[in-house]
């Protein structure tokens, strides 16, 4: 598989905010630690301790989790103080859901392997954090599968990881092919999240990919100490503002607005936000939004103690709950998860919680060998594919024209030759200069006219290379956006049953580009 390497800055499709990040602008060093260079992953080991009591607790946890699955990883490896991980996280999409999601996995898998080969005294683990607490149904339940969408109607409610799969028997009804792999996962387990981990044992396992369900109650209770202080005092919700306002004052766009209480409760098909409420005493209670659930603040911190698994944290928390649990090194994230993460650096401070390196994942158009034919023989240019049809039509146009359409040396000599008639009119009547300036501005606009005329005529001559060309344009970018953000990874592995193992193989996680692959 060929790989050639394009600049984000040079494809249109990404936030100033991830852009400035990535290239290391000054000004946002206050909001994170380390920039994630090769180098940097050794300082941060050294400053990551993380206790041995947690490690049990993450290994047994891990065992249960996985205990009905052959062919499972060696977890014992974790219980040691040389153990490390980087992560990534995910919502627990249909049928793995956009391609990006691979790429998440297949980024973080790279990024522990290349670790092991620099940093031989240490071992890195790839941890795919299940998003199983979400409750947001809609964003995980349709996925398109050669042009046509599926959806996976239920009326199961609450954390998502906790559903039934066995109703998407209805949508394998309606597939054109059999997908044995999700047939297993889907019909044969009790919960999407066990669905979920079975398919991504079955698809990266090997690669030393394991999958964690935090939506645990032993796990849970080694978070209590942060929840507590949440429902207490709600630290994060000024300190995320605060930061949050800084990055604003720089004209940037901000992803996450924080919660008063930054938790929900968490129970049998419910997810629900946690509020406070004062009373005419001045009393402080808790209520459970969209229920009739209401606590003193004795009761619901005699509820953390006995259920801990009964909180839930939110966009704002879920990251510090990741490195609570987590001898974690790196958190690999998409172009929206890396400029949040950089709001939340105050609340790991507060909590004094060591903040991750800060990763981008891997981004890839992925050409098949059809598509990489018709490129070369149009000879289209990988960057200029990035750019909307309009500005694709033009730049195509302007390169491959045997003819100059542009004007502008015209345009130059024009205005030349009205700078000297001005100067002569003014010296005969200073009243004439008017006149002059408004007969250039009218021959200018004709010129301006006949330019777009002359484009137009020269697209309509090629309307049959255009054609193919904005072919190829919607095939590499359906529905008008990038690839890995529409396509799921199937309608590549169906024709191509090597195609993740191509993808280990090309991708590189510190490669902070976008990767045009043609196979």
């Amino acid at each position: 598989m060929d790989c050639q390497y394009l600049p984000l800055t040079a494809t249109g499709q990404f936030s100033t905010l991830f852009l400035d990040y990535i290239s290391q602008k000054e000004t946002l060093q206050p909001y994170y630690d380390r920039f994630p260079t090769l180098e940097a992953f050794a300082e941060q080991a050294k400053n990551r301790a993380f206790d041995e009591a947690k490690r049990r607790t993450l290994v047994e946890v891990l065992e249960r989790q996985y205990q009905h699955i052959p062919n499972k990883p060696d977890f014992s490896v974790l219980a040691q103080p040389n153990t490390f991980t980087v992560t990534t996280g995910h919502q627990l999409n249909i049928f793995t859901g956009p391609l990006y999601v691979l790429y998440k996995w297949i980024t973080t898998v790279n990024l522990a392997k290349k670790l092991a080969e620099t940093y031989p005294e240490y071992q890195f683990v790839p941890i795919y954090w299940l998003a199983s607490e979400d409750h947001d149904f809609a964003e995980i339940n349709h996925f398109t599968l050669f042009g046509k969408s599926y959806t996976w109607e239920t009326e199961q409610q609450g954390a998502v990881g906790r559903m039934n799969p066995k109703e998407l028997k209805a949508v394998f009804s309606q597939m054109p092919e059999k997908l044995f792999l999700f047939e297993e996962a889907y019909l044969k387990h009790d919960t999407l999240s066990d669905a979920v981990r079975w398919y991504v044992n079955e698809l990266l396992g090997k690669e030393g990919l394991i999958c964690l369900d935090a939506d645990d109650a032993d796990l849970k209770r080694l978070f209590a100490p942060v929840i507590k202080d949440e429902l207490l005092h709600q630290p994060t919700s000024g300190i995320v503002t605060e930061t949050s306002g800084q990055l604003e004052a720089m004209g940037y766009k901000t992803q996450v607005t924080p919660r008063e209480i930054n938790l929900f409760y968490l129970d049998h098909q419910l997810r629900e936000r946690i509020v406070t409420e004062t009373g005419a005493d001045e009393t402080v209670s808790y209520k459970v939004l969209n229920t009739e659930l209401q606590f003193s603040q004795q009761e619901l911190l005699t509820l953390l103690d006995e259920h801990p698994e009964r909180f839930s944290p939110n966009v704002v928390l879920r990251p510090v709950y990741q490195e609570v649990i987590l001898p974690n090194l790196a958190y690999i994230g998409g172009p929206s998860e890396v400029p949040y993460w950089l709001q939340l650096k105050g609340v790991f401070d507060h909590f004094q919680i060591p903040f991750p390196l800060l990763m981008p994942r891997n981004f890839a158009l992925y050409v098949n060998p059809a598509s990489a034919r018709k490129m070369e023989k149009l000879g289209v240019l990988p960057e200029e594919l990035f750019r909307d049809e309009v500005k694709l039509r033009r730049s195509y146009i302007e390169r491959i024209s045997e003819k100059s359409l542009d004007l502008s040396e015209q345009k130059t000599c024009l205005q030349q030759c009205f700078a000297e008639i001005l100067n002569k009119s003014v010296r005969v009547d200073k009243s004439l200069e008017g006149a002059v300036l408004a007969e250039q501005a009218r021959l200018m606009h004709t010129i301006d006219h006949l330019e777009k005329r002359l484009k137009k005529t020269e697209e309509r001559n090629y309307e049959t290379t255009i054609n193919q060309l904005m072919t190829l344009k919607h095939k590499l970018f359906p529905n008008g956006g990038i690839q890995e953000r529409t396509e799921n990874y199937l309608n590549f592995q169906l024709n191509d049953p090597q195609f993740v193992q191509k993808l280990l193989t090309v991708f590189d996680p510190l490669a902070y580009q976008m990767m045009v692959l043609k196979d």
